[in-house]
């Protein structure tokens, strides 16, 4: 198939391997240029702007930054809509609110084009190997024109609703992940006067109720943040984990829900943030925790 991608941050990057790796024609664009760069030497083509992926592909995927993002690269004066064909299939795999991908659903609706949302649960590595869990929301129809890629991306494809549904389904999944890294930063300032070796801590944690899937993942890059030997990579950074905890609570503020845990974790986020965080891998959370960000003010 020809498939065309707008965003090649990490996960777009991630995504356009896989499709390339099954042997389809993948057309890239990207804002920053050269971030398209090392997909080229991988068989990949690049245009110069978000129009000209429409032209002759099968299928557009985007995965972008933030909602605004999102509302450039679709409803700009040189973006995908400007090349759209009628009855094009879209489909937005970012992480942003119910509201906009509501907003995005209409507006692309009455432009004549088949939409459909489907963010997804998982990082680089299931990205690479086609193994995310995908929350798609938009009609059954369009769905089932997209499946195919999809398929090829996701082990799992779950219709939750129409338009807006699968960004509710997303950011609830990861909402107890987001609060789980301000309780682990916690955790750990308990056991801290013990000196224990961070591996051991992690591996201790990763095997009992302490500790969800995600320390499966990430634990060695935790353990090495830990012992002060943290890596230069950068999985998931601050800013992206304070943009979808915003995107939580306003989801809860629509559904008039009490959101307590969720707002203490965004101010404890913020106040890293304000440390210079916000472009750091999440690991550094649990460091700056550990240091600075938990210290109890004197009274």
């Amino acid at each position: 198939m020809k498939i065309s991608l707008a965003g090649t941050g990490k996960m777009g990057s991630a995504i356009a391997a896989r499709l390339l790796s099954e042997g389809h024609q993948v057309t890239v664009w990207n804002r920053t240029a050269a971030r398209a760069e090392p997909l080229l030497a991988l068989g990949a083509k690049r245009v110069p702007s978000a129009r000209e992926l429409c032209a002759g592909t099968d299928l557009v995927i985007s995965m972008l930054t933030d909602e605004q993002a999102l509302h450039d690269v679709y409803f700009g004066a040189d973006g995908l809509l400007a090349g759209a064909a009628p009855g094009q299939m879209f489909v937005d795999m970012s992480t942003t609110s119910s509201a906009c991908q509501v907003e995005m659903g209409l507006r692309l609706g009455a432009a004549g084009v088949s939409y459909v949302e489907c963010p997804v649960g998982g990082s680089v590595g299931p990205a690479k190997e086609g193994k995310l869990l995908g929350f798609a929301g938009g009609g059954a129809d369009e769905l089932a024109r997209a499946l195919p890629v999809l398929s090829i991306l996701c082990r799992r494809i779950e219709h939750v609703g129409p338009h807006g549904a699968g960004a509710m389904m997303k950011l609830a999944i990861n909402l107890p992940l987001m609060v789980y890294w301000q309780t682990l930063g916690e955790a750990l300032s308990l056991i801290a006067p013990l000196g224990l070796d961070p591996a051991r801590v992690i591996d201790i944690f990763t095997e009992t109720s302490g500790g969800p899937n995600m320390l499966k993942v990430r634990g060695p890059m935790i353990a090495q943040a830990l012992a002060g030997q943290a890596s230069d990579a950068v999985t998931v950074n601050l800013s992206t984990m304070r943009k979808d905890v915003r995107s939580m609570l306003a989801q809860g503020t629509q559904l008039q829900r009490s959101m307590p845990l969720t707002a203490a974790t965004l101010a404890s986020f913020d106040q890293a943030a304000a440390s210079g965080l916000d472009p750091a891998d999440c690991t550094r959370l649990l460091t700056w925790w550990l240091g600075e960000g938990g210290k109890k003010a004197a009274n």
